[in-house]
């Protein structure tokens, strides 16, 4: 055998073994964080609903995506530790569930996409340059809480037609805090109603703010957005009922546990569109080009059986208007 040919079969061996090599090493799957402030055994519907749309877009976790869930069950302070750990893993897209966590990994990187779920005001908040044309690493989904608000409030006072005091529940260091409290004191004001505001920064103000809204004679209360209030939302319905106080809150998940009604957008539906930016992305779209989307879907939900536990009856015209009634 000459030289050249023994060469020739060397080089195509180590090649062909090259191959065979490479053909058995597993591709490596994208890595999606999903970062939430709240407690995961709190956002059960919301996690499946993001992953139903990432089926629908055939993406199944495990099989050709990896997901890295993530929670600092109701601890804001905990969000830049967490968010600093997926980058340095590193994630290809982190979705966050809400305002502080997009604040968290905001700080954390400038170079990974970052696909919100929901906040209340995008732009107002410093995320992106406009809803149009974000202009940097993070877009997504926006909820227009702050604007929803004072509609709380309005149909509150319908339900309640000689309201005169009502207690505001929220946390001042969650971003939007104060365009939604402003937007419940504009609608207060023109109602003729006072407004008791609430801070709720951490769990164990839960049942001193009750206890202060007792006492300041409130006749209703109106739950803002709040990871704090949200993780602990069964203990905020329970002392409502206790208190004998009809309360507006902020998103579905309330009523699902007693909660007495909601009005605002469908934080599933937000979350099942999210998958379709994280597909863009993955498939080369830059954050940059992809425009912040409006709410398309918004749902009124009124629990009859918490108004029969506090002896409220809901006017029959406000009832026809509800898109779900629990009985």
């Amino acid at each position: 055998m000459s030289g050249k040919v023994f060469v020739w079969l060397l080089a195509s061996g180590i090649l062909a073994t090259a191959l065979r090599v490479e053909a058995q090493q597993p591709t490596k799957l994208p890595r999606i964080a999903y970062l939430n402030a709240s407690s995961f055994s709190t956002n059960v519907n919301r996690m499946e609903a993001f992953r139903h749309g990432l089926r629908d877009l055939n993406y199944v976790e495990g099989k050709n995506i990896i997901i890295e869930w993530r929670s600092a069950d109701g601890k804001s302070d905990r969000l830049s530790a967490i968010a600093a750990e997926l980058v340095s893993i590193p994630v290809t897209v982190i979705v966050t569930g809400g305002s502080t966590s997009t604040r968290a990994a905001k700080a954390a990187t400038s170079t990974i996409p970052i696909v919100i779920t929901n906040d209340p005001d995008p732009v107002g908040d410093g995320l992106v340059g406009s809803l149009a044309h974000p202009g940097g690493n993070i877009t997504g989904l926006s909820t227009l809480a702050p604007e929803l608000s004072g509609k709380r409030l309005e149909i509150l006072r319908e339900i309640v037609p000689k309201l005169s005091g009502v207690a505001v529940l929220g946390t001042s260091t969650q971003p939007g805090f104060a365009h939604q409290l402003n937007e419940v004191e504009v609608a207060a004001k023109a109602f003729g109603v006072k407004v008791q505001k609430l801070d709720v920064l951490d769990a164990k103000d839960i049942e001193t703010a009750f206890r202060t809204a007792k006492k300041g004679q409130a006749e209703g209360v109106v739950v803002l957005t709040s990871p704090v209030l949200s993780t602990q939302r069964t203990q905020v319905v329970d002392l409502a009922v206790k208190n004998r106080l009809p309360a507006t809150y902020s998103d579905s998940r309330y009523v699902e546990v007693g909660g007495l009604m909601t009005y605002g957008v469908s934080f599933f539906d937000l979350d099942q569109r999210a998958a379709t930016y994280v597909d863009k992305i993955l498939k080369g779209a830059k954050p940059a080009e992809l425009p912040v989307e409006q709410p398309k879907k918004f749902e009124f939900i009124i629990n009859l059986k918490a108004a029969k536990q506090i002896g409220l009856t809901i006017p029959p015209n406000v009832l026809a208007r509800a898109d779900r009634v629990i009985r």
